[in-house]
């Protein structure tokens, strides 16, 4: 399904290079208010926090279960429900959070939730880490990528991330991704309904690296493509005993990246407010996980596990 096509027989027991073994897993799922403006709306997306991730970054803020592989086991049929329940609760969208392992799954929970109710849009929530084969199969499937581009230095994807090669592959799977789904649209309530939105972490002692990726951005897609300017960087994980991961982005560094930005030409998305402090809700390691037993009420008695 991913880059590394570490080639393990999942269906027969095997896990792969990110542990992934036959079923889903997920961590956490329920209407999160963390995303841009056009996916959380006033009710929240209706975010699924999928286990195992294809990559190691050191500094993941969500690694008590993209790397230490925290979560439950859930079969198409469960995930089918947890999408139900995602609508019933009112959530604009269904985002799908590292979901690279799992799309066979997902595809077929999506398909049968698809069944009962009203379709919500499909967000693709990635670090960019992606085949161009396996996007292909996601016409159709997904409406709204949400995508990453962090490095411009294959050293620093190889420090960061644990893949030299991560350069490359996020900015040919951003051109995929555009020529799938091309510039953001947005209902009439501003919601998004399809395109891709391209985030843009600032890491420390990387702004030049931002700067590049903006300039690549620019001449490749072009200025029309929605950006997502983040300065909401927090050492976790490996990052807290390694330099100059242990530290958060400075107000300069930040302010470089978004005068490039503005000197571009963009003038689609969002620069977050640069800020010292950090909402502890929305960093990952600080969440609850969701108990699969909140899926109860929604089978019949016999079937609840």
């Amino acid at each position: 399904m991913c880059p590394r096509r570490c080639g393990a027989n999942r269906l027969a027991g095997q896990s792969g290079f990110c542990g992934a073994g036959a079923d889903a897993e997920i961590f956490r799922w329920g209407a999160h208010a963390g995303e841009e403006p056009p996916i959380s709306g006033v009710r929240g997306s209706g975010t699924v926090f999928f286990s195992r991730c294809t990559l190691r970054c050191c500094y993941c803020q969500n690694h008590p279960w993209s790397q230490e592989g925290r979560g439950e086991s859930y079969r198409p049929e469960e995930l089918a429900t947890v999408f139900r329940r995602l609508r019933e609760l009112g959530c604009h969208n269904w985002n799908l959070v590292s979901p690279t392992p799992w799309l066979p799954m997902i595809a077929e929970a999506l398909a049968a939730a698809k069944t009962t109710g009203p379709r919500l849009p499909v967000i693709y929530n990635t670090s960019g880490f992606e085949r161009l084969e396996t996007l292909r199969t996601l016409e159709g499937l997904v409406d709204v990528y949400l995508t990453d581009v962090r490095y411009a230095a294959p050293a620093s994807a190889l420090e960061g991330s644990g893949n030299a090669e991560v350069v490359d592959i996020a900015r040919a799977a951003i051109r995929r991704m555009w020529a799938q789904a091309g510039p953001l649209r947005c209902d009439a309530e501003g919601l998004a309904v399809a395109g891709v939105i391209c985030r843009l972490l600032v890491l420390p002692g990387r702004a030049a690296e931002a700067c590049d990726n903006l300039g690549w951005l620019a001449e490749t897609i072009g200025t029309d493509i929605a950006l997502s300017v983040m300065s909401q960087y927090t050492p976790a994980h490996l990052a807290l005993k390694r330099e100059p991961w242990n530290r958060r982005v400075t107000r300069e560094e930040y302010g470089r990246v978004c005068r490039t930005a503005d000197d571009l030409g963009f003038t689609n998305g969002w620069i977050q407010e640069y800020n010292d402090t950090r909402v502890e809700s929305l960093i990952g390691f600080a969440m609850s996980p969701t108990p699969k037993s909140a899926l109860r009420d929604f089978f019949p008695a016999n079937d609840a596990k």
